[in-house]
């Protein structure tokens, strides 16, 4: 009897691993933040409310768009109002990889080295290789940059660009939540509601390879590469959804 339960827990253990690493749900092709009428306050444990009118996007699939893992999955959602742009991640992890160290105000060179939620926005697609880049460790340690020509992001600038981030870390649950506020002047001189940015949303897992690189919109590259622009999705900014 022993052997049979051994037997049928290896069995139930195997079959739970291989449905968390099915395929991922689609997701579509453009990202669309919601209007709010108020700034936000940033609470990565406690959503306001606001947050449900976003729908999300999500993925769990590497940069290839190959070997999904559910145990991985990440969910972005975003808001808007015309002083600051919001973003919210929710992070399935396995294991946590993070920096001890950052400095004073928890910016942290690097940060990419280790576990992070990246998004990368592009408010003027006519100039494809300008975008800035912005990430959040589970342990609330940031980095902001601004992405220009040569595209991959070997040489960027700090852009110093006044983010806000709330960050919430659940071990029981094996998730981590981040909230970002960036304020809208940093990502463009003129913000038009009207104009629809490219955008893309990353998340890397693990302190040394092979490390798991996910992406909304798959990049393709033979070996990890998120600095891909003209794979970018869509952006597109909605007045706020009246609730009935």
């Amino acid at each position: 009897m022993r052997i049979l339960a051994i037997a049928i827990l290896f069995l139930l253990t195997h079959t739970l691993m291989a449905q968390e690493k099915g395929n991922c749900p689609p997701s579509p092709d453009t990202v669309f933040a919601v209007r709010v009428t108020r700034e936000i306050p940033l609470d990565a444990r406690r959503a306001a409310p606001e947050w449900t009118s976003a729908a999300p996007v999500s993925f769990c699939a590497d940069w290839q768009g190959r070997n999904p893992d559910h145990a991985r999955q990440t969910e972005v959602r975003v808001l808007w109002t015309p002083e600051t742009l919001y973003l919210r991640f929710e992070c399935r992890y396995r294991e946590l990889f993070v920096f001890e160290d950052s400095e004073p105000g928890g910016r942290r060179n690097h940060l990419w080295d280790r576990d992070v939620a990246e998004a990368f926005l592009q408010p003027d697609p006519s100039r494809p290789r300008y975008y800035r880049e912005f990430e959040v460790s589970p342990n609330g340690m940031w980095i902001d940059l601004d992405i220009f020509p040569g595209g991959d992001g070997s040489s960027p600038a700090d852009l110093k660009s006044g983010m806000q981030r709330s960050v919430w870390l659940d071990h029981d649950q094996h998730t981590w939540t981040a909230e970002l506020a960036i304020p809208m002047k940093a990502l463009t001189a003129n913000f038009d509601p009207k104009a629809v940015w490219r955008a893309n949303f990353f998340r890397v897992e693990g302190n040394k390879e092979p490390r798991f690189y996910s992406a909304w919109r798959p990049t393709t590259t033979p070996e990890p590469n998120f600095h891909v622009p003209e794979a970018f999705g869509k952006l597109r900014f909605a007045e706020e959804i009246k609730k009935k």
